[in-house]
């Protein structure tokens, strides 16, 4: 899957698959109709939460309380219920008929029986929003099965990310990430639109392993540093070393690095790794397998040639 097919089918680059509520765009379908909340936005955006329809006001409103938690940070929530008998009833009916919210309906799947859940807003960031209402919604309906495993490959990630704070573009990734063979011409005249010959292999909503082909071509590695700003005196003194390495010819290269221990803790049927760590620590920072820290002899401080000076 690539990036931009997670990112607009779930918004999230490590979605968890197991389960659909899949997004669907509404921009076409709900904006323009008086609703203001929704035509000043870039983005208008839903799911479908199989078998909600029944959902009280109280539970209803415990979603739109979930939503605007400042971790999630959403102004708020559209709701619409699609009942057994094909009929809509829904926050805002006032703007939107039953042809509209049928509509609706077929855009985002949606089934007799299921609720509609419609948020607004900046692109990524209600992308994002959505896509944590998503999996607290999966949680609650218990569709995250532990006994199914779902992993899948995302690819195409862009190269570069535009920073408005810094007015600069960073990379994704870092900056020895090459591009797409096929995108290189992009770079001078619209590197925002360059992807990355990187990967990451995602397994029930989790990155468990990411990788990428290397730059191997001084020349690409010095158009890299100037796309992130760096000047030729910076690039030098910070990357000297590998650009002269480059003037004897490095082979094309890449890999990936796997986290085994989230990995088995995912077949484990476990949420957190903690328990499946090599060298777990304590709260006090102590691993307490093998004692450490522990104290250091005089021997070993004069071997590293150090002291310990303590305080007044």
């Amino acid at each position: 899957m690539t990036y931009e097919e997670a990112m607009r089918t779930y918004g999230n680059d490590k979605p968890d698959i197991r389960f659909e509520m899949k997004f669907g765009e509404l921009n076409d379908l709900a904006q323009n109709k008086g609703f203001g909340v929704f035509d000043s936005q870039e983005l208008v955006v839903g799911i479908a939460a199989p078998g909600c329809a029944e959902y009280s006001r109280k539970q209803l409103d415990a979603l739109i309380d979930y939503v605007k938690k400042p971790q999630i940070g959403a102004k708020g929530l559209i709701w619409a219920k699609y009942a057994e008998d094909g009929s809509f009833k829904s926050s805002v009916d006032k703007f939107f008929s039953q042809e509209d919210l049928n509509s609706w309906a077929d855009r985002l799947g949606a089934e007799p029986g299921d609720l509609m859940l419609v948020m607004a807003g900046e692109m990524d960031k209600t992308r994002g929003q959505l896509s944590d209402l998503r999996m607290h919604l999966a949680e609650t309906l218990g569709l995250r099965d532990p006994n199914v495993f779902a992993p899948l490959w995302i690819l195409d990630f862009p190269l570069l990310e535009w920073d408005e704070e810094t007015k600069r573009y960073h990379a994704m990734h870092h900056p020895f990430t090459s591009p797409k063979p096929e995108d290189v011409a992009l770079l001078e005249n619209d590197p925002g639109k360059v992807r990355a010959n990187a990967y990451d292999m995602v397994l029930n909503g989790n990155e468990i392993g990411g990788g990428s082909i290397r730059i191997h071509d001084r020349e690409m590695q010095s158009r890299m540093f100037d796309l992130l700003g760096f000047s030729k005196e910076e690039a030098l003194a910070q990357f000297g070393f590998l650009m002269s390495a480059f003037e004897y010819g490095a082979p094309p290269h890449g890999g990936i690095a796997f986290g085994l221990d989230r990995l088995v803790a995912i077949l484990g049927g476990q949420e957190t790794i903690r328990d499946f760590i090599a060298f777990p620590k304590n709260n006090a920072g102590r691993d307490v397998m093998i004692d450490a820290p522990s104290p250091i002899d005089e021997t070993q401080l004069e071997e590293l040639n150090l002291k310990i000076v303590k305080g007044e």
